[in-house]
């Protein structure tokens, strides 16, 4: 082993060590919905050295990357045995995706993958790619991952190689460890994000399904919809209802998709989700929340209007530029809330909350009201409230 070589390999060792026990710091300016951090929580330089490099000098004498990551993004998240859990998207510079679990004490900093990523089981039909996990532990004692299966749609004319078809995949397990591959959810369209309830609903498993009549355009699928199925080990979608529709001029004009499972809270669901509207600069991707039942899931009680969060600074830039999006967030026992959420398919970045703070966001956070008249009134309506207010104080 020549000294470059021995050199070369303390440099990359140290520095990976460094970005991997970098303290996260929360930025002081807020609007009160949420905290953001300074730094990502994952990038593709936090995939272990193991993954990229052949540490063999007789075969790697250059010690070069044989094996690049592009980047890492939209985690599946979950709280295991007090610690915090990021089941991510890795996307390597073959544009082909995988799933990896990292692990922090905290869940801010400190995350570090584990040795080997997820080993999916292929099914008879093999998937191209694979993304976007949804982590959900269900009251039947399992834990379901729920994910993208992207594959090349035959019906293509010869020579396009652009034409893809999506359903959503179905894993089981209950160590985070082995994975039981469960036949894809039957469904009459494309699926792409198929979120499972933590809870049973009339004795079934209930689906938060977003209905596409292609693989990228929603055409008539009208929002987030809502399906029961009576059995996980084979799930059939045969009928839907939308939970949370789209609208013209929104920010969820063009689509609108579940994020991770929600949150039970004392005064309903409480649900994180991505809409996406088209504009110059091509789609923009943004985070909202919403409010259903508890007595019934499938029952909107609270749309507050327009985004919760969207990219900001570097946020902004990436591989796919102007996205958000998340499919993973926990809740700890004290309320805190930790939102894990993806920026232009490039990186992994946290932000904190707690569930009052989002249940009264929601509750008292005007809706939309989907015309310009009509918000100018709704202006006009806190100003006159907090002119009286003002004026009393004095």
């Amino acid at each position: 082993m020549d000294d470059l070589y021995t050199k070369r390999w303390a440099v990359i060792a140290a520095a990976y060590e460094k970005l991997v026990i970098l303290k996260n710091e929360p930025l002081q300016d807020s609007n009160g919905w949420f905290e953001r951090y300074k730094n990502p929580a994952l990038t593709a330089a936090h995939t272990p050295p193991l993954w990229r490099y052949d540490l063999d000098p007789e075969t790697n004498p250059f010690l070069m990357e044989r094996i690049g990551m592009n980047g890492v993004m939209n985690a599946g998240a979950i709280k295991w045995n007090g610690k915090y859990l990021l089941m991510a998207r890795v996307e390597g510079v073959d544009r082909k995706s995988f799933f990896a679990i990292a692990e922090s004490p905290n869940g801010i900093d400190n995350f570090r993958f584990w040795d080997y990523p997820v080993l999916i089981p292929e099914n008879d039909d093999p998937a191209t790619n694979v993304y976007d996990m949804r982590l959900t532990h269900h009251e039947d004692g399992w834990i379901y991952g729920l994910f993208c299966v992207e594959r090349f749609d035959d019906t293509a004319e010869p020579g396009d190689l652009s034409k893809a078809k999506a359903a959503a995949g179905v894993v089981r397990t209950k160590d985070m460890v082995n994975w039981e591959r469960l036949p894809d959810v039957e469904s009459k369209s494309q699926q792409r994000n198929v979120v499972l309830h933590p809870e049973f609903v009339d004795g079934k498993y209930a689906l938060y399904t977003r209905p596409q009549d292609g693989f990228i355009n929603a055409g008539s699928g009208l929002g987030i919809g809502w399906a029961l199925v009576d059995d996980m080990t084979k799930a059939v979608i045969t009928e839907e209802k939308i939970v949370d529709r789209r609208f013209y001029h929104t920010i969820k004009e063009l689509k609108n998709g579940e994020g991770p499972a929600p949150i039970k809270t004392p005064k309903g669901w409480l649900h994180l989700a991505h809409g996406v509207r088209a504009c110059a600069a091509g789609l923009r991707y943004v985070l909202y929340l919403y409010m259903t039942s508890l007595e019934d899931p499938s029952v909107l009680i609270a749309s507050p209007g327009g985004y919760f969060m969207a990219p900001e600074g570097e946020e902004r830039v990436g591989d796919v530029s102007n996205v958000l999006f998340s499919n993973g967030w926990i809740a700890d026992d004290d309320g805190t809330v930790f939102i894990y959420y993806a920026s232009c398919d490039t990186r992994m970045h946290v932000a904190t909350s707690t569930v009052d703070r989002l249940v009264d966001y929601c509750l008292r956070t005007p809706e939309d009201g989907l015309f310009s008249f009509a918000s100018v009134q709704t202006l006009y309506a806190q100003i006159d409230k907090n002119l009286q207010f003002l004026n009393k104080s004095k």
